[in-house]
């Protein structure tokens, strides 16, 4: 392959040639990782989405997807400071996970269905293995999702990024039918609040996380104290809990009136995004209970209670609002698609100067408050 001391005819005469790769950026390798996971984006095919992977853009048939007057969803998101933690300890195969769920748990709350995803990875250098071990989960989580991987891009960028390092960005694409847009509009006084369990931290408040894990004075290595048989840094990439089958299959019901995703701003800041401005939705803590990784992290790093629930899902990953007399059949229907489901809460009418969400009872429910 070419080298900075041959010599050539072009125009620097006798020169040595400067290549790309003196530059830091080697092609080859990034041939080869498009090769490597042609196999991982073939296995998410879906209808609608049939093309090979290579060309400049990707074409999604919505008429093959089985839509016949749809409205278009876009998301995008990425995994946040979680990735520090997988550069430093090399655990990269969930973090691909992360970056599909933050996307189409976005989508599914307003009924639609995750059609496509595409994904942005870029590093400092490039390394197959990496690449490879991030985009297979990412393939992975697309296929819990029923939508098709169908392109993406790989950056390597020297200077932008120190050797190891990498980011992530995912963008998805779904559709709703015109007349089923979960909206919140309906969402009235009595209404039910159903949460569904989350399977960890997911992918936000990494920035806290990482400050409390370094005044724990523990390694990334060290065995995790609220997770038995995993070390500290596995206990914690858990990857986030995808909720589409079970949000689907709640809304094909009509059993559902608003669903809100519990990412960074927790519940008290997610939950008011979705309800009318009159409206209240009154949380009990006490309605479930707080996993371990949450009582660690309130208790190592003293966090209070009113912070833990406008950082973290603290369990809740996501909440349902139901009418009271089909409260118990969403709650059937959730949990034959999986889901844990916990009763956490109501709405109400809304008090002048009062939020649109109120978590009650956490001081006292909370071990370490």
């Amino acid at each position: 392959m070419g080298s900075n001391s041959s010599a050539g005819g072009g125009p620097g005469g006798d020169k040595p040639h400067i290549l790309y790769r003196d530059a830091g950026v080697d092609i080859d390798a990034g041939e080869a990782l498009v090769d490597a996971i042609k196999p991982l984006t073939r296995a998410t095919r879906r209808r609608g989405a049939d093309a090979e992977l290579g060309g400049f853009g990707a074409l999604f048939d919505l008429r093959a997807a089985g839509f016949r007057d749809p409205l278009i969803v876009a998301t995008t998101d990425g995994v946040g400071t979680k990735l520090k933690i997988a550069i430093e300890t090399g655990l990269h195969d969930d973090v691909g996970v992360d970056l599909v769920a933050m996307c189409v748990n976005d989508l599914v709350v307003q009924g639609a269905e995750p059609l496509f995803f595409l994904d942005y990875y870029a590093t400092g250098k490039l390394s197959v293995a990496q690449g490879r071990a991030v985009i297979a989960g990412i393939a992975r989580g697309c296929s819990e999702a029923g939508c098709a991987l169908i392109g993406g891009e790989t950056a390597e960028m020297p200077g932008m990024y120190a050797e190891g390092d990498y980011d992530l960005a995912g963008f998805s694409v779904g559709a709703v039918e015109r007349g089923a847009v979960v909206d919140g509009r309906g969402v009235a006084a009595g209404d039910v609040v159903l949460g569904l369990s989350s399977s960890g931290v997911h992918s936000n408040g990494f920035s806290l996380v990482r400050r409390i894990a370094a005044h724990s004075g523990l390694g990334w290595d060290a065995p995790a104290p609220f997770a038995p048989g995993r070390s500290l840094a596995a206990a914690l990439m858990v990857p986030t809990r995808i909720y589409v089958r079970s949000a689907l299959a709640l809304c094909r019901a009509g059993a559902v009136r608003a669903m809100a995703h519990i990412t960074g701003g927790g519940l008290v800041e997610n939950v008011p995004r979705v309800i009318p401005g009159d409206a209240t939705v009154e949380i009990d803590a006490a309605s479930w209970t707080l996993p371990p990784v949450f009582a660690w992290l309130m208790r190592t790093g003293n966090v209070p209670a009113a912070e833990m629930s406008r950082v973290f899902n603290c369990g809740i990953g996501m909440v349902a609002i139901v009418p009271r007399a089909q409260a118990a059949e969403a709650r059937r229907i959730l949990e034959a698609e999986g889901e844990v489901v916990h009763e956490i809460g109501h709405v109400r009418q809304r008090a002048p100067g009062e939020d649109g969400c109120i978590v009650r009872g956490a001081d006292r429910a909370w071990p370490g408050a």
